[in-house]
């Protein structure tokens, strides 16, 4: 890959459409490479060792801002910075993991609710979906 790849061989080769890449240049992710004139613009192993740190960040629960951040101090020399970030992380996903738990529960037992339910006229669920409880 001496030459680089066009953005079209780059987005195959990191699994993601062109719009995409063009977006995390918007949003200042991954710079822009020089157009040559007459020429194509050339992606170096550089951009695409951080577009799969951008996607992998974002399998991970890190938001576009978060993953900035984390390019940011990809030379490995933060790990602090890194880990510190990666705690906030778990923090989030750990509440959020408690809401679902709850909602399941909730679910579980309006569906119970609903099953045993005889009546012709109301339903556990909808009359608990009006009173908002």
């Amino acid at each position: 890959m001496r030459q680089g790849l066009t953005i079209g061989r780059l987005a195959q080769a990191v699994g993601v459409n062109v719009e995409t890449i063009r977006y995390y240049q918007r949003r200042g992710l991954i710079a822009e490479p020089h157009k040559p004139p007459g020429g194509h613009r050339r992606y170096s192993e550089r951009v695409v060792e951080q577009i799969r740190l951008i996607r992998r960040a974002q399998q991970l629960g890190f938001s576009l801002d978060d993953a900035k951040q984390l390019l940011a101090i990809s030379d490995g020399t933060q790990c602090r910075e890194a880990r510190l970030m990666a705690e906030k992380k778990h923090e989030l996903i750990e509440v959020q993991i408690a809401r679902l738990e709850k909602m399941r529960s909730e679910l579980e037992a309006l569906i119970a609710a609903c099953r045993d339910n005889r009546s012709r006229t109301s339903c556990p669920l909808i009359t608990a979906l009006k009173e908002g409880a």
